[in-house]
C-alpha cells in the first residue's frame, strides 16, 4: 500500500480510559504509534473527552422489535407457545422488518455499538422474510457496524414441520453467518413426545457441518433437563470438530449451579471452548462470567429483545446493559464496573470471533468518546455519546448517525 492510499486520522486531546490526555492515531482503520511518512492526515478535535472501546451486542432480536413505533400493549403469557404467537401477531401489527430493524440497529450504532449478533426468526409463518430484511439493514451499516445474522428457530424445529427446511435454504443462502437453535428438550420436541429427543440438534450440527456454520443455541432450560442438554451439546461439539464455533446463549442452567457444579460445568464448556451469553436479565439468570473467564469459558452479553412481544423493555444500549449487569449483582467495588464495562467491551468480541479493542496500537480503532472520570464512573453515569467511532472514522456525533 502506498502512501496515497494510507487514510490516517489523529484524535487529538483525548484521555485513554480517563488517563492523561494525548492523541490516538488511525492509520487504515486500525490504531498505530506513529504517522507514516508522507502521508495526509486528518484532524479531529478530542476537546479533552475520555475514549473508552465501544462495544459489542452479543444476543439481540431486531426482527421482533417494536422500538420507535407506537406503544403496543402485551397480554398476559405462561408460555413460550404463547409468546411465540404474540410474536406473529405483532409482526402482522407493525411495519415492515427492515424498517423496524434498520432503525434500532442505526439507534445501537449511535450509541457506540460496534459489532451486534442479531437473532432473526425463521419458521414457516415467516419464511426468510426477516433474514433478508436484517440482512439488507447490515448492508446499509456496515460503515458502522460489524452484523452477523443468526438463523434463529423460534417456533422450534421438531414441533414446527418446515422449519428445518428454511433452516436449511437460509444456509444455502448465503445471507446468515451462524444456525440457530432453542430448548432441544424443554420445548423443542413433538408436542406429546418425552421432551428428550435429540432430532433438534442432530438437524442443526448437520446444518452447521454442511455449510461450514457456527452454531448459537437458545437455552432456557433449568436443572437435570438444561444441564443434560448442555452435556449433549458439548459432546456433539467436539464429535462434530466444532470447538470454538458453538454459542450457547442465556444458559440459566449455569447461573442456578453450586460452586462445585459450577467448577465441572466450566471445565465442561471450556474442554470444547463453547461461548455463552447473558443478558443480565436478573441477579438468579446473570452467569457469573468473572469465574467462568477463569476458567477458560468466553462469556459474552446482550440486549435480548427490545421493545418486543415478549417485554416491553430494552433500548439496544450496551453501556445500559453493563449498568443493569452492575445492578443486577450488586456491583459496588471499581473493579466489579470495570468488569461489566469489560464483558460488554470484549466479552462479545471473542464470542464473535473478533479483534478486540482495547486502545492500544494494533487494535481497531473503534472507540466513543464521552464524559466521565473513569469506567466505573462511565458505568454507573451512562453518559452521552458525543462521538463514536469506527475503523478511524466518525460514524455519530450526538446521537446522530453520520
Amino acid at each position: 500500500m502506498t502512501v496515497e492510499d494510507t487514510t490516517v486520522t489523529v484524535f487529538r486531546d483525548v484521555r485513554p480510559f480517563g488517563g492523561a490526555a494525548r492523541d490516538l492515531i488511525a492509520v487504515n482503520g486500525i490504531l498505530a504509534q506513529s504517522i507514516p511518512d508522507g502521508a495526509a492526515v486528518d484532524y479531529v478535535d478530542g476537546l479533552g473527552k475520555t475514549a473508552v472501546p465501544t462495544l459489542v451486542d452479543a444476543h439481540i432480536h431486531p426482527d421482533k422489535t417494536a422500538w420507535g413505533e407506537p406503544w403496543y400493549s402485551r397480554r398476559t403469557a405462561h408460555a413460550i407457545e404463547e409468546l411465540v404467537a404474540g410474536d406473529v401477531e405483532l409482526h402482522h401489527a407493525q411495519p415492515p422488518v427492515a424498517d423496524r430493524a434498520l432503525r434500532l440497529m442505526s439507534h445501537a450504532a449511535t450509541l457506540g455499538t460496534r459489532a451486534m449478533r442479531a437473532h432473526v426468526d425463521v419458521a414457516p409463518a415467516y419464511g426468510l422474510a426477516g433474514v433478508e430484511a436484517v440482512a439488507t439493514a447490515r448492508d446499509a451499516l456496515r460503515h458502522a457496524m460489524d452484523v452477523q445474522i443468526v438463523a434463529f428457530p423460534q417456533h422450534g424445529v421438531d414441533r414446527t414441520p418446515g422449519t428445518a427446511g428454511l433452516l436449511e435454504v437460509a444456509a444455502e443462502s448465503g445471507l446468515i453467518d451462524v444456525i440457530g437453535g432453542i430448548d432441544p428438550a424443554g420445548f423443542d420436541h413433538t408436542p406429546g413426545g418425552t421432551g428428550r429427543d435429540p432430532r433438534q440438534l442432530d438437524i442443526v450440527f448437520g446444518i452447521a457441518k454442511r455449510h461450514g456454520l457456527p452454531i448459537d443455541i437458545h437455552l432456557h432450560d433449568t436443572g437435570e433437563k438444561g444441564a443434560a442438554t448442555l452435556t449433549d451439546i458439548a459432546q456433539r461439539t467436539r464429535a462434530a470438530g466444532l470447538q470454538g464455533r458453538v454459542t450457547v446463549s442465556h444458559a440459566f442452567a449455569v447461573a442456578e449451579l453450586s460452586c462445585h457444579s459450577m467448577e465441572s460445568t466450566a471445565d465442561l464448556l471450556a474442554e470444547a471452548d463453547i461461548a455463552l451469553t447473558t443478558a443480565a436479565l436478573s441477579a438468579t439468570t446473570a452467569l457469573p462470567f468473572r469465574h467462568l473467564s477463569q476458567r477458560g469459558v468466553r462469556v459474552g452479553l446482550g440486549s435480548d429483545g427490545v421493545r418486543d412481544n415478549w417485554s416491553p423493555f430494552g433500548n439496544a444500549d450496551m453501556l445500559h446493559r453493563a449498568w443493569l449487569l452492575g445492578w443486577a449483582l450488586d456491583a459496588r467495588l471499581d473493579a466489579d464496573l470495570e468488569a461489566c464495562y469489560t464483558l460488554a467491551a470484549d466479552g462479545g468480541a471473542a464470542v464473535m470471533g473478533l479483534p478486540r479493542a482495547d486502545l492500544q496500537p494494533g487494535s481497531p480503532a473503534d472507540f466513543m468518546l464521552l464524559d466521565g472520570e473513569c469506567v466505573p464512573q462511565i458505568v454507573v453515569d451512562v453518559p452521552r455519546r458525543d462521538t463514536v467511532v469506527r475503523a478511524g472514522r466518525v460514524v455519530a456525533r450526538d446521537g446522530l448517525l453520520l
